[in-house]
């Protein structure tokens, strides 16, 4: 999947429905009101804003762009394996992969939500899924199996293991999450830069994807009903994801007998 990387160095953010417009970041500051996000809805504008008061606009789009950084080099550890994988057991173990960089909203609301200001430094020391990455797997076993794969190479550092797929949670919702630390190198040095890696089978990321669509939906009927039938749909979709991984293991079993081909 291609993967469209930013220019940091020109930073022009869009901002959200209802918001100010396009703003360039060198012009930001020079009639504007003061934010108050109690009762305005902030928006990126508005973020930039914040962050050349302080600033750190510059010192931010450099942050950026390190986890950027970090981001293309778990993509690229994870299509070495691929091909690795793929050579030797003759299938790929994964489908797609998605990346993202959280927004400059989403960073401030998450920073808001702990207490803390909107600081580089609070980035650093309070965040650890700035940058994500999601590997959809085809079977179970090879989400373990990718996953171990990525956290025994000798660059990488595993901060944080979450396995919902053996303890789902009480929704239903099953993945693996990894938070990592990878190096990315510099002009002048060596930075470790933290990653969130998520791991799902294809059938986990469809109701993953449909569970976040409909769980922000406000005013719904019957709500406790529609839980638990989601709940009920993941714990069938498990059942499924077991049953292909089964039905795989017997076709590979039957390729591994002499004479014996389906």
């Amino acid at each position: 999947m291609a993967v469209k990387h930013l220019d940091y160095l020109k930073l022009k953010l869009k901002p959200l429905p209802g918001g100010a417009k396009d703003i360039d970041a060198e012009d930001m500051l020079a009639d504007e009101e003061p934010i108050h996000p109690e009762t305005e809805e902030v928006t990126q504008a508005d973020v930039e804003k914040i962050l050349k008061s302080k600033g750190q606009l510059d010192e931010f789009r450099l942050l950026m762009m390190k986890y950027d950084c970090a981001l293309s080099e778990v993509r690229t550890k994870l299509d070495v394996l691929n091909k690795e994988l793929s050579l030797r057991n003759k299938r790929n173990p994964f489908e797609a992969i998605k990346m993202r960089i959280k927004t400059p909203v989403s960073i401030y609301e998450k920073l808001s939500m702990k207490g803390v200001d909107m600081t580089v430094d609070n980035i650093n020391e309070n965040l650890s899924d700035i940058a994500g990455i999601r590997v959809i797997c085809s079977f179970v076993d090879d989400i373990y199996m990718l996953a171990n794969c990525l956290a025994q190479q000798d660059d990488i550092k595993v901060l944080q293991k979450k396995d919902y797929i053996s303890s789902p949670k009480s929704s239903g919702y099953r993945s693996l999450h990894l938070i990592i630390e990878v190096p990315i190198f510099l002009t002048e040095n060596k930075e470790y830069m933290k990653v969130e890696a998520q791991f799902r089978t294809i059938a986990m990321d469809f109701w993953a994807s449909l569970e976040h669509k409909m769980k922000y939906k406000k005013d719904i009927e019957n709500a406790e009903v529609i839980t638990e039938d989601l709940k009920f749909s993941a714990d069938l979709i498990n059942q499924i994801d077991m049953r292909m991984q089964q039905i795989r293991e017997k076709i590979d079993a039957s390729d591994d007998l002499p004479g014996l081909h389906l």
